[in-house]
């Protein structure tokens, strides 16, 4: 039987919202982290295991920037090939922004290239998720 952590396999670009100080939005990943770190590794009976690896923050000043990457994230699942159209796959949050955003703005989103972005992307996916 596969483990939680498979769900997981896919390295998950998260957009944050603004704010001036970064360290609550760091103080609460890093809870966010150990919390569910120890819950997938009780689920699949693999105490001390690591489940969270690094991350790279970003800040982002032109709103341009925000919607280019919120377009990568939608698209990383189909980009390691774990699904053809991204708002199939459960883990991601395309699937709910077409259902809530507008056309136009769901139109806007899909419209941002990722050509010009320089994110690391190099890490082994899991494909039975």
């Amino acid at each position: 039987m596969g483990g939680v952590l498979e769900s997981l396999s896919l390295r998950s670009p998260l957009a944050g919202g603004r704010g001036h100080s970064r360290e609550p939005a760091r103080d609460a990943l890093s809870l966010l982290h150990e919390r569910t770190a120890k819950w997938v590794n009780k689920l699949d009976r693999a105490p001390g295991r690591k489940v969270w690896h690094n991350y790279r923050e970003t800040r982002l000043t032109y709103e341009k920037s925000y919607l280019a990457r919120l377009a990568y994230t939608h698209r990383n699942a189909v980009r390691h090939g774990l699904v053809p159209v991204a708002n199939q796959y459960p883990w991601c949050s395309a699937g709910w922004f077409e259902r809530v955003a507008t056309p136009a703005q769901v139109k806007t989103i899909y419209s941002f290239g990722e050509e010009r972005l320089r994110i690391p992307d190099d890490f082994d996916v899991v494909a039975e998720w």
